[in-house]
């Protein structure tokens, strides 16, 4: 009798134990709550409260029902006190090498405050950066900006350049990115004369009415001969800078962002090595989307294989310019400028149209996502041309999330091949505020203008876009984003509206800085919204953007960012 009730009890106590065992497994590793929690789901929804257990999400609903399912022994608690939680944002086009050098290496010239600078004022900067060039270096910087200079499109040449120094090689990117600027000294040790021939791939030395270089250069292809020679960042140098670049991307509120062009600016096995080294040593406080630039690839590359990598560092895609700046005259339009008056000049394509296809076609068949950069209405009519043909035949084309970048100068029909395509359009939605009154007033006119980043449009077509910075051509900081897609307004005069019937509402432009531009990423199936078994990635914030005044959004404070349910240090 003994026996058989000493085996009950111990078969009691088996099963006491592994209930036990199964309620501890259970609990929530962290709980939120006390303060409003966004979720961006379908139905933009806000809960009470959030539970986290290895780094996911598991659930989420009223404070009471979450804190009797989930706590534990060994669960953390976090009032909110009031402070909204948000998925952490998504950032879908960041230069981060580049903006990593721009911050930490180069000579950041960057001006987005009133007043606008001088010629004067710049070359004054860049006589005090000479005493840190070393001996054999280069003065680099990047950040000028003829539409924000006064007078307007005053531009740096080799005459402006060569009365800053005629010993150091000068080389100045363009804010755009897209144009550059060298002095005398720079072309003698590059080696490019009045007879090299512009390169392939959109490059073109600019010359003047005599056949004289100018100094001036515009786009990528351009720019090889002069970073030929430039010194070359230690690894040190580099992982210091990218650390730095992407606590401050963290400290916005982005969780996960693209690397957009890996081997644009120091080689692609460079940049690979660069982003595996730091991946292995420590890693990064945010994911990272990596999209191979085209110009980059070696023939014959198969090194890294489409969607390759785990959630924290991913290869998704393989990126291409079709054109160039809209702000520095040089995006392909249908039609010309506006400025100077009486000009012809419509900008130009980067391609043919069939070579541009047929070096995207392999990394398409591949099945790599493709990214095209097409700031006018004439490269986007090239690259919706092309999706079309790669496309042909295709089930399901939205699957294939093809991206157009910028997509700045539109006309109507486009948005309508844009669905159809299944693209997936990404705005520099600070191109409203910071060059709205240029653009309005001298570069393309009114009637273009008010259509720049046309995301009311987009919303009414039914078409999922995403804002973005394009660091560091504008200012990283999706709260910036948010205000700037709803009020659309210019820096100077702020009160007025480019194109006030593209505005959108305080929650589309919140899906276009995370769930729509985790999309347009292929990550929407992991981060962008807060949903039982996504990432645990969060933004806290001080105040709810969805009941703050759409002007002030941009101020509100960014106060943790949570990645994998761990607080990331600031």
């Amino acid at each position: 009798m003994r026996v058989r009730t000493s085996g009950v009890l111990n078969t009691f106590f088996a099963v006491l134990l592994c209930t036990q065992s199964a309620l501890v497994s259970a609990a929530a590793d962290t709980i939120f709550l006390g303060g409003p929690i966004v979720t961006v789901n379908t139905n933009n929804e806000e809960v009470e409260a959030l539970a986290v257990k290895d780094g996911k999400i598991v659930a989420l609903g009223q404070q009471a029902d979450i804190k009797k399912n989930w706590s534990g022994s060994k669960t953390q608690v976090i009032d909110l006190n009031g402070r909204t939680l948000m998925p952490g944002f998504v950032e879908p086009h960041v230069h981060i090498v580049l903006t990593s050098m721009v911050e930490g290496l180069w000579l950041d010239l960057s001006n987005f405050t009133l007043p606008y600078d001088t010629l004067e004022t710049i070359s004054t900067k860049l006589r005090a950066a000479l005493k840190n060039v070393p001996p054999g270096g280069w003065l680099a910087g990047f950040g000028v900006d003829p539409s924000r200079t006064s007078p307007f499109m005053a531009e740096l040449t080799t005459e402006v350049l060569d009365k800053v120094s005629t010993d150091v090689p000068i080389f100045i990117v363009n804010q755009s990115g897209h144009i550059a600027y060298v002095n005398t000294k720079a072309f003698e040790v590059a080696g490019v004369t009045n007879k090299t021939p512009n390169p392939p791939g959109g490059g073109i030395y600019v010359k003047d009415a005599q056949g004289n270089l100018t100094g001036k250069l515009i786009e990528p292809p351009s720019y090889l001969p002069f970073q030929a020679k430039m010194p070359v960042p230690t690894q040190a140098q580099l992982v210091e800078a990218m650390r730095k670049t992407t606590k401050k991307l963290a400290m916005k509120g982005i969780t996960t962002s693209a690397e957009i062009t890996v081997g644009a600016n120091l080689g692609l096995d460079n940049e690979l090595g660069l982003y595996q080294y730091l991946m292995v040593n420590g890693g990064l406080p945010v994911r990272v989307r990596a999209y191979l630039y085209g110009s980059a690839i070696p023939k014959g590359f198969n090194a890294i294989k489409p969607n390759q990598g785990d959630d924290r560092l991913r290869f998704v895609g393989v990126k291409f310019l079709a054109d160039g700046s809209t702000q520095g005259l040089t995006a392909a339009l249908n039609e010309p400028y506006t400025y100077p008056a009486d000009t012809k000049n419509k900008g130009s394509l980067n391609y043919q149209t069939e070579t541009l296809l047929n070096d995207m076609r392999p990394y398409f068949d591949q099945g790599w996502q493709i990214s095209i950069h097409a700031n006018g209405d004439r490269a986007i009519d090239q690259a919706l041309e092309n999706y079309n043909t790669l496309l042909a035949g295709v089930a399901q084309p939205e699957k294939r999330r093809l991206r157009i970048e910028h997509f700045t100068i539109t006309k109507p029909e486009q948005l309508i091949q844009t669905k159809k395509l299944g693209v997936v359009p990404g705005f520099t939605i600070g191109h409203v505020h910071y060059w709205g009154e240029p653009f309005h007033n001298q570069i393309v006119g009114p009637a273009r203008a008010n259509r720049i980043d046309a995301s009311a449009s987009m919303k009414k077509e039914g078409i999922r876009f995403a804002y973005h910075s394009d660091s560091p051509v504008s200012p990283y900081g999706p709260l910036k984003y948010i205000t700037q897609g709803v009020t659309r307004l210019w820096q100077s005069p702020l009160e007025r509206v480019l194109g006030p019937k593209e505005r959108v509402s305080v929650d589309d432009a919140i899906r276009a800085v995370t769930i729509d531009a985790a999309y347009q990423m292929m990550s929407d199936h992991e981060v962008g919204s807060l949903e039982a078994g996504k990432l645990a990635d969060f933004v806290v914030l001080e105040k709810n953007p969805r009941t703050t005044a759409p002007a002030q959004i941009a101020d509100i404070k960014v106060l943790e960012t949570w990645v994998g349910g761990k607080r990331q240090a600031w």
